[in-house]
């Protein structure tokens, strides 16, 4: 069985993740939030908990923004530390270029897609839901964001070598792959396939 860290899991448990909804994945759910009784408390840019080398994937959705771009390196270096040699990465957080297509084309305030937590406008996808926030959950406030471009270069830099992803047409989301060590093309799409939507 390998080894599953869901990074900023909130409510959500594998069953709901493509590629690791399987019983050979073992999931180990991390959050800030102790009241979604997680296996671990835990930030992004501290993952003091989990020893090193021991996990097989990270999966993180829509966590990487609430950090400030200082932390950014912070957190991808602890991705980088807690993988094993053959682990990687599933990473999706918002798209800033469309975003900021729909705020030229004067929509900031106006629902783009309907979530579970209600409407999404893009100032929620700019600086977190407003909805939360004014539940007094401040730690889901925006902090950074990302075009593929320069998610790409924050792995590169954290030490990750091969990669395959992009922006989801109308879903306003980046998707990434990111494995520690090499991958043919081959192999990059062959998990894209199973791992990406």
């Amino acid at each position: 069985m390998k080894k599953l860290l869901h990074v900023g899991c909130g409510p959500e448990n594998k069953n709901t993740l493509k590629g690791f909804n399987t019983p050979f994945w073992e999931e180990i759910r991390l959050d800030i939030d102790k009241d979604v009784k997680p296996d671990i408390v835990g930030t992004l840019t501290d993952m003091g908990l989990v020893n090193s080398g021991t996990i097989d994937a990270l999966y993180s959705s829509h966590n990487i923004e609430h950090l400030f771009p200082h932390e950014v390196p912070v957190a991808l270096r602890e991705f980088n530390r807690v993988l094993n040699d053959d682990g990687f990465v599933v990473i999706t957080c918002p798209d800033l270029v469309s975003v900021c297509q729909a705020v030229v084309s004067d929509k900031l305030m106006e629902p783009l897609y309907s979530s579970p937590a209600g409407p999404i406008s893009p100032i929620d996808i700019l600086y977190g839901h407003r909805g939360y926030i004014e539940q007094g959950k401040v730690y889901m406030a925006h902090k950074t964001g990302f075009t593929y471009t320069s998610l790409l270069k924050a792995f590169q830099e954290a030490g990750f070598t091969s990669f395959f992803g992009g922006s989801l047409p109308k879903t306003f989301e980046l998707w990434l792959i990111a494995f520690k060590q090499g991958r043919t093309e081959e192999d990059l799409k062959k998990a894209a396939g199973e791992f990406l939507p």
